[in-house]
């Protein structure tokens, strides 16, 4: 099984993931809806492969550096945890604004590339 399928899978009855919108050296980000809260949020996954190659120490660092940031332009955190073995955690309010940058960054590099 994937990483989307585990993660999807094992937080069903929390989040419906919808789709991936950012990927990193060491973790993913979902869309994704609270199934509790009815709002879409944004879920950020550490890749399994690396927590098993570095540890997840690196991944619980930033979760609690998150959770103390408070910014206009971040999203706040709201949940984090584990789930069958995958580390993540949630931000949430304003994460259309995340969907959006990362289509009008698609954008311009189709543009780019055309020219």
């Amino acid at each position: 099984m994937d990483s989307l399928a585990q993660l999807s899978n094992s937080l069903k009855d929390r989040y419906t993931l919808d789709r991936e919108i950012g990927r990193g050296g060491m973790a993913t980000v979902y869309l994704a809806r609270d199934v509790r809260h009815d709002r879409k949020v944004a879920l950020k996954a550490l890749n399994p492969e690396l927590g098993a190659v570095i540890g997840v120490e690196r991944f619980l660092a930033e979760i609690k550096v998150t959770a103390n940031l408070q910014h206009p332009n971040l999203l706040p955190l709201f949940d984090s945890g584990e789930s069958d073995g995958l580390l993540f955690y949630g931000a949430g309010e304003e994460v259309q604004t995340i969907v959006v940058l990362n289509w009008v960054k698609e954008l311009l590099a189709k543009t780019a590339v055309a020219k």
